[in-house]
């Protein structure tokens, strides 16, 4: 089963080798039909603390790296 990736946007850094992700989506209301946003948050590895806030990236699927931490950074959407 391939694993997830998911494109957002880093809005936090603070931690040592980990960034925590917003990632928005589209959904559409079931009673009024209009598309409202959605976020959430994950946080992810940066094994070495290379992104900052503000960066676009991308996130993987990984292995638990904590109680909270199961998505590693991948790629930078430059």
């Amino acid at each position: 089963m391939p694993k997830r990736i998911l494109q957002g946007v880093v809005v936090s850094a603070k931690q040592d080798k980990t960034v925590v992700v917003s990632v928005e989506r589209q959904v559409m209301h079931p009673v009024y039909k209009k598309f409202i946003k959605k976020s959430k948050k994950y946080a992810a590895h940066d094994e070495n603390n290379q992104f900052k806030v503000g960066d676009h990236v991308s996130i993987e699927e990984s292995r638990p790296y904590s109680k909270t931490k199961t998505w590693t950074v991948i790629v930078d959407n430059a």
